[in-house]
């Protein structure tokens, strides 16, 4: 066991103790796609796709390799459906992770980044019109750090201009409004199952969510070297799956998502409720609390390396998601004119805070007592 002192340390996420807890099934699933003989596009795929689009509430799931390969999916099938060409523009808020606007460029679009709301980090969308532009073509809201981006402005803004809604909902698994689920809110949406994901896999994996069977028909070829039937190949596509196993991994976890969430929910609670320091502004929840899952739960302050160093000090480990906005990465010197102010803040002040299905009532309070003490 780490220590600082005679004190363990409270970790960011324990991944080896959070699966531990399904140690015997997830073995057992294992061995059943071991012991099948099939490892590609089998039967546990299947199941978990069908149970995965039942508990999103969506007609159709398509399994691939990862989340980023999920977004540049639906782009390329709406571009060969025709719903979307070369050089359209996508509004998608500023501060978020590089993958979400990876995908719209490499497709051949345009991102437009739009200004986030300082106090929930989502998507300002009382702002929308002004990144409006005759080669809008789609809206991108990201569920960041687990909570639904998304309202009555949005969906009006999108239906007035007749744009497509593409969720990234790599974040917000299980996350819910009253009547949806995130990635059943939009056209079509992409999830990630990466390891430290709500509902994360033991490696890489990702989905395609939709009530579109063509966009779900396209989407299956394309990942499959853009090929509907064996060796036919109609399109120029990618090889990007979902495998058994990461399948069979899925179909265990999902059992315990909600379950996960709500605890997740706790945790974020009692951060909201005893976290007293005047120099740290904790993160302002959803009016639906459903609506958030807290995959991260983050703070900000202008203080925040000291307060880094301060936590560490108590063993608290804690990370910085994101400290470099995307108009300031080397890979994408043509956005460096989009800048934001509200962004430049947000990306200097926040700090995310230890969360997840297995952190322990005593790890959560000496974190609030660690952050209480900083001065």
């Amino acid at each position: 066991m780490n220590t600082v002192g005679s004190q363990p340390i409270v970790p960011f996420l324990d991944l080896k103790k959070r699966n531990m807890y399904y140690k015997d099934e997830l073995l057992n699933a294992m061995t059943r796609v071991t012991e099948s003989g099939w490892y590609i596009q089998g039967k546990e795929v299947e199941a978990f796709q069908q149970e995965f689009a039942n508990y999103i509430g969506v007609g159709f799931c398509v399994g691939v390799g990862n989340g980023l390969d999920a977004l540049r999916l639906i782009i390329r099938s709406y571009i060969k459906l025709g719903k979307l060409s070369k050089g359209d523009e996508v509004i998608v808020p500023h501060n978020t992770f590089i993958a979400t606007v990876l995908a719209i460029s490499e497709e051949g679009l345009k991102p437009i980044l739009a200004s986030p709301y300082l106090e929930n980090y989502n998507l300002d969308t009382s702002k929308l019109r002004r990144y409006l532009s005759p080669k809008t073509k789609a809206i991108m809201p990201v569920h960041l750090y687990g909570q639904i981006c998304f309202d009555n402005r949005l969906k009006a803004f999108a239906d007035r201009y007749n744009l497509l809604i593409i969720e990234d909902a790599a974040q917000s698994a299980g996350a819910s409004l009253p009547y949806k689920k995130s990635g059943n809110l939009g056209h079509a949406a992409a999830t990630s199952f990466y390891p430290g994901k709500n509902l994360g896999a033991l490696g890489d994996g990702g989905a395609v969510l939709t009530n579109d069977e063509q966009l779900a028909k396209m989407v299956r070829a394309l990942a499959n070297y853009g090929s509907s039937s064996k060796y036919i190949h109609e399109w120029k596509g990618l090889n990007s799956r979902l495998d058994e196993l990461q399948a069979a991994v899925l179909r265990v976890k999902l059992k315990y998502l909600d379950k996960e969430n709500n605890h997740r929910r706790i945790i974020a609670e009692c951060y909201n409720r005893k976290i007293n320091n005047p120099y740290v502004v904790t993160p302002c929840p959803h009016k639906y609390p459903s609506a958030h899952v807290w995959h991260l739960y983050v703070i900000r302050t202008p203080y925040r390396q000291a307060l880094q160093q301060h936590l560490n000090k108590y063993g608290i480990q804690t990370l910085i998601h994101y400290p470099t906005p995307i108009y300031k990465q080397g890979a994408y010197p043509e956005l460096a004119n989009q800048h934001c102010s509200i962004t430049d803040k947000l990306h200097q002040e926040v700090l995310s805070l230890p969360i997840g299905p297995s952190l322990t009532a005593i790890e959560v309070n000496r974190v609030i007592e660690a952050i209480n003490s900083f001065q």
